[in-house]
């Protein structure tokens, strides 16, 4: 489940990325000096397809993956694809130094205390992060996933006509990208404490890491989506049109009564990062996130970058996925004139499309 960056392989990856909005299709070519964006899909779905993360109307699901795969030319039938939400555990724990074959076994006992489902209902995945943290023990990343969640996201993939090599985690993903373009520009390796924070259209994935490794990693439900219904209900406009002033088309809306509202939506999203920082600062892992790195569709949402640096008093920047990677000449189609603009809700997929072998 867990993904680990720079790791070489052969041959080509797709990542499949399925948002509440939007399905995203990714192809990378491993094969040469640094990955290539090869083959690239985007198609909207219906609102009605999912809601708040819910399946709403499979078929429309179903469909909306053929057409993606469709438009990206992609021949390939394995993909990379990734789940997120309240029914995905993260958290870094401490258990007694052991192998890696023994810590297998090991980790469904210690799971067992920091999993708040029934053992027997979730998929279980493990990284040993530390392998010595003092007094004989080691530090282990566990993940914990419900396994009706991670059954119906693969079958979902499979009848579409597609195979789920392996379902990762959107947060993992992201950082797997942000690596990436670190290792890519000699960056690699940095003692900073960084957040990764991936908005999408309802949750929000919030990745903290230092030195390559995840010290809390937790998901919210906030997205692009509630941003969209302050815009509606305050300034009375369609749907539409309040999705559109939050893609950055403002027309001839007053910008200072959309950066209030702006400002309304961030409250959710600027709490969720506090109480990350808390939860690290009662660990004794960090006194304080000293960056903090936007991505997914909600990175752009006007004036947010700068709320949040007012907000938090710290650097803020969004994320371009394809700093670190080659992009085969004209990969993007129709979509070359925007793709600055929509770069950033690419991190998932790209993150995804970047998973090496031995990880499987």
């Amino acid at each position: 489940m867990i993904s680990l960056p720079f790791l070489k392989r052969k041959g080509s990856t797709v990542g499949l990325d399925i948002g509440s909005s939007l399905i995203k299709v990714i192809e990378i070519d491993h094969s040469g000096g640094r990955p290539t964006l090869t083959h690239f899909g985007l198609h909207r779905l219906a609102p009605e397809a999912i809601v708040e993360g819910e399946i709403m109307d499979r078929d429309l699901v179903i469909d909306g993956i053929r057409q993606c795969m469709e438009k990206a030319g992609v021949t390939a039938n394995s993909v990379v694809s990734a789940i997120s939400g309240r029914a995905v555990i993260v958290k870094k724990v401490v258990m007694d130094k052991m192998s890696a074959q023994d810590a297998q076994e090991a980790i469904f006992w210690e799971a067992e205390q920091h999993v708040p489902f029934d053992i027997d209902d979730v998929c279980l995945d493990f990284q040993i992060l530390k392998e010595d943290a003092g007094a004989n023990q080691m530090e282990v990343l566990l993940v914990a996933a419900k396994k009706d969640m991670v059954n119906t996201h693969a079958n979902l993939i499979r009848d579409a006509g597609f195979s789920p090599v392996a379902i990762d985690v959107d947060a993992f993903a992201v950082q797997n990208c942000f690596e990436q373009g670190r290792f890519d520009g000699g960056e690699a390796g940095s003692k900073k404490v960084i957040g990764l924070v991936n908005i999408g259209s309802d949750v929000t994935n919030i990745n903290i890491i230092q030195d390559e490794c995840p010290q809390f990693t937790r998901d919210i439900s906030v997205g692009s989506n509630n941003f969209a219904e302050i815009i509606q209900k305050e300034m009375g406009v369609a749907f539409d049109e309040a999705h559109a002033i939050v893609s950055g088309t403002l027309g001839d809306r007053d910008p200072v009564k959309v950066k209030e509202l702006i400002r309304q939506g961030a409250k959710d999203l600027s709490l969720g990062i506090e109480r990350s920082v808390s939860f690290l600062k009662a660990a004794g892992d960090a006194d304080a996130i000293e960056e903090i790195v936007l991505s997914g569709g909600g990175a752009t949402i006007p004036f947010l970058k700068d709320i949040l640096a007012e907000k938090h008093g710290i650097e803020i920047s969004i994320h371009n996925p394809l700093a670190g990677i080659e992009c085969r000449e004209g990969v993007f189609g129709e979509h070359e004139a925007e793709i600055d603009a929509i770069a950033p809700l690419l991190t998932v997929g790209i993150g995804l499309a970047l998973r090496k072998a031995g990880k499987e």
